[in-house]
């Protein structure tokens, strides 16, 4: 935005410093005058005959007077100045740092040192302001590297299938098909998850009453043939646990959970619980599952875009995008609930959602 050139916030705060003590001293003036010189006689002997007249003292007083005001204008103006200086020598920092966050220098930080005031407020704020920034604009860049990559494998598959169709007319056509379906397929199941994540953290959805253990049991039900499939036991305990939001998006956030607690499981024998309940003002959904041991660091960033971490890899039909807890993160957080991950001692993760409870 353009603006006309105006005076600095210095010199006016410059000028009214020299103003107000200007005013003090005419308002000292003003009493001298009326409390003091108006009681003095004006006749020629003056107070008691041996004081000066009024006159005298007027013509006396007036230059002393003058030179007073004008030395309190020359140290209003220099005092002014330097306290000016000194009072606005944090805000030239912090509009510094603003300066270089807007030419994409967001590492800068202003690190204000001293005892809390206005100020020193403000740049810690601006900078937790940054580090925000920086980091949704990291994960941004690391989610639209990732989502590229992940993009752009089933394309180059299926380029590579056509290729081999084209080159080697006498290869198997119903294996080619089924090859270019299940690509397609891992593509359309990424850019559905990609569109609902968005969805998510654009928080565009209506919102009614949900009652979160109906979901888990709808959930339940429809992963029990997978959980069948790969011998694991799965149940589902607990009472209701009201919230309000998108029954669609909730749905489908119990759902990642349970299937990923049923993919990332033991090869057999294995127990996945889902438990719901009210506490303390909130709505929570515990879904715990067995499973090989998860290394501490690992933990943190399985909520990440396509982060599926070195031992969660899979290559069977249930490999999925990478998106599943991210998709439950984004789904919490568009509820104003919170996620917490918890490995297990034994093997496998503890997830816990809160959720805000139906007043």
């Amino acid at each position: 935005m353009t603006r006309r050139p105006g005076l600095s916030a210095r010199l006016k705060l410059t000028i009214s410093y020299a103003g107000f003590l200007l005013l003090a001293g005419a308002l000292l003036l003003a009493v001298v005058r009326v409390f003091l010189l108006r009681y003095v006689p004006d006749s020629p002997k003056g107070l008691l005959g041996v004081a000066p007249n009024r006159y005298l003292l007027v013509r006396v007083f007036a230059p002393a007077a003058a030179t007073a005001m004008a030395f309190l204008l020359v140290f209003g103006l220099l005092g002014g100045w330097v306290l000016a200086g000194r009072m606005l020598a944090p805000l030239t920092r912090i509009a510094d740092a603003a300066r270089m966050a807007s030419n994409g220098s967001l590492s800068h930080r202003i690190r204000m040192e001293g005892r809390t005031d206005e100020f020193r407020e403000l740049a810690d704020m601006f900078d937790t302001m940054l580090e925000q920034i920086q980091s949704h604009l990291g994960e941004q860049q690391r989610f639209a590297a990732n989502a590229s990559h992940e993009l752009r494998t089933p394309l180059a598959i299926s380029r590579t299938l056509l290729d081999v169709a084209r080159n080697d007319p006498t290869r198997d056509r119903g294996e080619l098909i089924e090859r270019l379906h299940t690509v397609n397929t891992r593509a359309i199941d990424l850019t559905e998850a990609l569109l609902l994540l968005t969805r998510a953290d654009r928080r565009s959805f209506a919102r009614e009453p949900v009652d979160l253990s109906l979901l888990a049991e709808e959930a339940a039900e429809t992963l029990l043939p997978l959980a069948e499939q790969r011998r694991i036991t799965l149940n589902v305990t607990g009472e209701e646990a009201r919230t309000v939001g998108s029954a669609a998006l909730l749905l489908r956030m119990v759902t990642n959970l349970v299937q990923n607690a049923v993919v990332h499981n033991l090869p057999a024998d294995g127990a996945v619980t889902v438990h719901t309940e009210a506490q303390h003002g909130a709505s929570v959904l515990r879904v715990e599952n067995s499973g090989h041991r998860l290394p501490p660091e690992l933990v943190p960033t399985l909520t990440e875009p396509f982060q599926r971490g070195t031992t969660r890899i899979r290559t069977d039909e249930h490999a999925g995008v990478g998106l599943g807890l991210a998709i439950v993160h984004s789904i919490v957080r568009a509820h104003d609930g919170t996620l917490d991950l918890t490995p297990r001692p034994s093997g496998g993760l503890l997830v816990t959602i809160r959720l805000p409870a139906t007043p």
